[in-house]
């Protein structure tokens, strides 16, 4: 009989060396986002040391958070692999859910907006300056959505659920909206395929993170299904290694490493669609795909130190409450 007791040699010997690379990864990445909205958003002159003394400073902030992350680790040295593990889920569950929020928020607010200036009713309720300016994206997102944005992160943290299952719902009352008012009243508005369109990118996106963790994803595979645990916990770590978090500071890297990138440009313009009566929403939708890889990250880095639990043998394993994997 083969035995279960995993011998402790080589990459996954060391605990402590796993959960550092993790919670290094992670505190890295938190100084890439301080790093991008201070200079970007701040003006500051951008992590280099040819930048001066404040560059130098954003610099420096990327060996600091890795020092920080191992001593924070070895500070905490008899928490488990599994321990840390739960708790960086949670912390993505609730960023996860503030997300949720925000977009539901923002849906909602910006089409009630967008109809009143559609039917020319705008004007007559919050008077002339204020309809023109909320007819402005460089206005309606910092003085509508991003308040709107503090709302989201306080309900998320009165609530307990992730709250897709409210988003699901919504998306689905406004496509029947669409229909209704369609094919029975013969109305309808660009801002109303807009929503459903908002609704849907966020739903997918944000909701990849918890789908990794209820081993939701298709996994096409041949041999995985029959592998022993401490097997498919290496296999997992590899991939979550190599593919996972690989992945993730691409989409990063790619995205946000300058102002004309693709997240950022949209992020810093406020962009909108051609349409002028549709949503102000096209810049968050980009910023969707920095969401998907933050969220993402955080919870590869869970899940790397559950398979390298799983590997060892330790107890404790999560079970997917969901479908499971497919």
């Amino acid at each position: 009989m083969v035995s279960t007791t995993v011998q402790n040699t080589g990459l996954f010997s060391n605990p402590l060396f796993i959960r550092s690379l993790g919670w290094a990864n992670l505190w890295v990445m938190f100084a890439f986002l301080f790093n991008n909205f201070a200079t970007f958003w701040g003006g500051l002159p951008g992590a280099g040391f040819g930048n001066g003394a404040i560059g130098i400073l954003q610099a420096l902030l990327y060996p600091a958070a890795i020092a920080l992350a191992i001593l924070w680790t070895v500070r905490r040295r008899t928490v488990t692999l599994r321990q840390d593990s739960f708790r960086i889920s949670d912390m993505n569950a609730a960023f996860i859910r503030a997300c949720f929020w925000i977009v539901l928020l923002i849906g909602a607010v910006d089409t009630v907006i967008s109809f009143l200036r559609v039917e020319d009713l705008l004007i007559g309720l919050v008077g002339e300056d204020m309809g023109k300016n909320l007819g402005r994206s460089q206005f309606r997102g910092p003085y509508v959505h991003f308040p709107l944005m503090i709302l989201g992160v306080i309900l998320a943290m009165r609530t307990k659920t992730l709250g897709f299952h409210w988003l699901t719902l919504m998306i689905v009352a406004a496509e029947l909206l669409i229909v209704v008012l369609r094919f029975v009243f013969s109305y309808e508005q660009a801002f109303m395929a807009d929503l459903v369109r908002f609704w849907y990118g966020a739903l997918f996106l944000f909701a990849s993170g918890h789908t990794l963790l209820e081993e939701g994803h298709v996994r096409v595979d041949i041999f995985y299904a029959g592998l022993q645990e401490k097997t498919k916990g290496w296999v997992n770590s590899i991939g979550t290694i190599f593919f996972g978090l690989s992945l993730c500071w691409m989409i990063l890297l790619l995205g946000m490493a300058q102002k004309a990138s693709i997240i950022n440009s949209p992020l810093l313009n406020f962009e909108t669609t051609q349409s002028g009566f549709g949503l102000y929403v096209k810049y968050l939708m980009a910023g969707f795909l920095g969401v998907f890889a933050i969220s993402m990250m955080i919870q590869f880095v869970s899940y790397l130190m559950g398979a390298v639990a799983d590997y060892r043998g330790e107890e404790g394993k999560y079970r997917p409450t969901g479908s499971g994997a497919h």
